[in-house]
């Protein structure tokens, strides 16, 4: 076998070892068991919500014991036959199987990779704000672009994408926006993009021509599930109304519709602005809750959250990655140095091999300087 079917055949072996240790595959045919058995108990049904979990949790363990065994049967079945093809010195037959494990390289290898999406809340919908920096114009340009961006990696992912609020910009842009992103693993994958975002470009909007720097912030947190109790006491929420922004005209909205929450112990405020006045109090505090568990999650994680945090570059606080459209092409993710200059691209929603990158980075327990030195 040539060296590059070698390689491949020990980069999917390589996969298939770490999915068989994510799943646990010694004791997962005896996990389906147990599911199977609570299902047939007709009590099951009498909570709705503990049945519903259980049906989703036996679908995934069905679906990643099927991912793999199907990767583990074509990897033995294109051996096999490139054996075979050897032997009877069929360079077509070797050719075809060298191009099928190619592909189930790449199969296996984002696999692997979605499996290191098991954290407690990784397979949740997200909520994801976006707010402008300072710098004015320059700034909610910049916002706008990043959420455009986000909003293409929503939709090429498949997943559906809600506008919950939107301050735009006195000139262009955005001041501000939150999104609902609703899919599987939208949290997991989204959970890395927290942080501060700077671009350096030619500014549009200087007539000089000169370079400019600008920042925004991304928050993500992940949408909380019906059976995760988090308690909020009326006490502790101010609930404002105000006039919603509407399209203008015969047609602007003069109803004190759009709901705003104040968390009074924590300061946290968010806001939604629908039509309906009762579902934006629902939607509010969905995801007043959501940002108060997202809150718990890192209070669990902070010596993780502080040791990645001394990892940054001094005087840039909390910022995560760097857009440079000027004087080069570059988008550099400061925490795996991860760099690609395919800066079009990433604008326009490719931010997988980013994301994977950090993903990556802390299931390894890796520093950024092993991740460079890896690549």
């Amino acid at each position: 076998m040539r060296a590059e079917m070698t390689n491949l055949v020990n980069a999917i072996g390589k996969s298939l070892e770490l999915l068989g240790q994510r799943l646990d595959f010694e004791t997962a045919p005896y996990r389906l068991e147990e599911f199977n058995a609570l299902i047939e108990d007709p009590a099951l049904w009498d909570d709705q919500d503990r049945a519903q979990k259980l049906m989703r949790d036996r679908q995934l363990l069905i679906d990643s014991l099927a991912v793999y065994e199907g990767i583990k049967l074509e990897l033995s079945d294109n051996l096999e036959m490139i054996e075979l093809a050897e032997l009877e010195n069929d360079s077509g037959v070797i050719k075809d199987s060298e191009n099928a494990l190619k592909n189930l390289q790449k199969t296996a290898a984002k696999k692997e990779l979605e499996a290191l999406l098991d954290g407690e809340a990784d397979s949740n919908d997200t909520f994801l704000e976006i707010n402008s920096g300072a710098g004015g114009t320059e700034s909610c340009d910049w916002a706008l672009m990043l959420a455009r961006m986000y909003v293409r990696w929503a939709e090429k992912k498949g997943y559906k994408v809600e506008l919950q609020s939107e301050t735009v910009g006195e000139e262009v842009g955005i001041k501000s926006a939150s999104y609902k992103i609703i899919g599987h693993n939208a949290y997991g994958w989204l959970k890395s993009e927290s942080g501060v975002h700077r671009l350096v470009r030619i500014s549009p909007f200087d007539a000089a021509a000169k370079r400019h720097t600008s920042f925004s912030s991304v928050w993500v947190y992940p949408v909380v599930d019906d059976n995760i109790d988090i308690e909020v006491q009326s006490k502790d929420i101010r609930i404002d109304t105000y006039r919603s922004s509407g399209a203008g005209g015969q047609h602007v909205n003069t109803t004190d519709s759009a709901v705003r929450i104040t968390h009074i112990p924590t300061g946290i405020v968010v806001t939604s602005s629908e039509k309906s006045q009762h579902q934006n109090r629902e939607i509010a505090m969905k995801a007043l809750k959501s940002r108060l568990y997202q809150m718990e999650l890192d209070r669990r994680n902070a010596a993780v959250n502080e040791a990645h945090e001394n990892k940054g570059d001094a005087g840039w606080g909390n910022q995560i990655r760097s857009y440079v459209l000027h004087p080069y092409q570059m988008v550099k993710d400061l925490r795996t140095s991860y760099e690609t200059s395919d800066t079009k691209g990433v604008l326009d929603g490719d931010l997988d091999s980013l994301m994977a990158a950090t993903l990556a980075m802390k299931a390894s327990g890796k520093s950024r300087a092993e991740i460079k030195d890896s690549q």
